[in-house]
């Protein structure tokens, strides 16, 4: 994928239409300075080198139904950035860095079995813990912080099970 090519528009996904966060046309325009951080274009660049294809559409703006949800990777579909549950660059940074780890692991591993709850729990772990998803600021801000210093084990255990649990097989 080339920096001019854009994400692809969806109006739903999953059915519905929430109406919060970022429109759709703020949401692509946000996504495509994504594509300009140094993290996003490592990992296009490492998957392209990987053979892993970036293809056009790998990244798509849709509004979703699902609370909690910022985003996804789905294989052959690609990656989901949920707009209206989004409000700041940084959120989109940190979707599209989580999924494309996804993407990634997706390709790298050619026996990769989502329906696999160890699979999918593996690639949550790995994608929770490079993206920088449970770097103690972002628990801070969550909430999830002890007093007593920071450990990402809680937050590695916490996550991936979200994640598994909202298999929709």
């Amino acid at each position: 994928m080339e920096d001019g090519d854009l994400p692809q528009m969806s109006t739903t996904f999953e059915s519905g239409n929430s109406a919060a966060g970022l429109s759709q046309e703020e949401c692509m325009n946000r996504i495509v300075k994504s594509l300009k951080h140094p993290t996003i274009k490592f990992l296009r660049k490492h998957m392209e080198l990987a053979g892993c294809p970036v293809w056009v559409k790998l990244i798509m703006a849709a509004n979703c139904k699902r609370k909690g949800i910022a985003g996804g990777y789905s294989t052959g579909n690609g990656i989901i950035v949920c707009c209206n549950h989004l409000a700041y660059q940084d959120e989109i940074n940190q979707v599209l860095i989580h999924e494309l780890i996804h993407a990634y692991d997706d390709c790298r591993a050619k026996n990769m079995d989502w329906k696999n709850c160890a699979h999918h729990a593996c690639t949550e772990i790995r994608a929770n813990h490079l993206s920088g998803d449970c770097h103690y600021k972002r628990e801070l801000l969550r909430g999830f912080m002890r007093m007593r210093g920071h450990e990402q084990l809680p937050c590695l255990q916490i996550f991936p099970f979200r994640s598994s649990c909202n298999l929709p097989y």
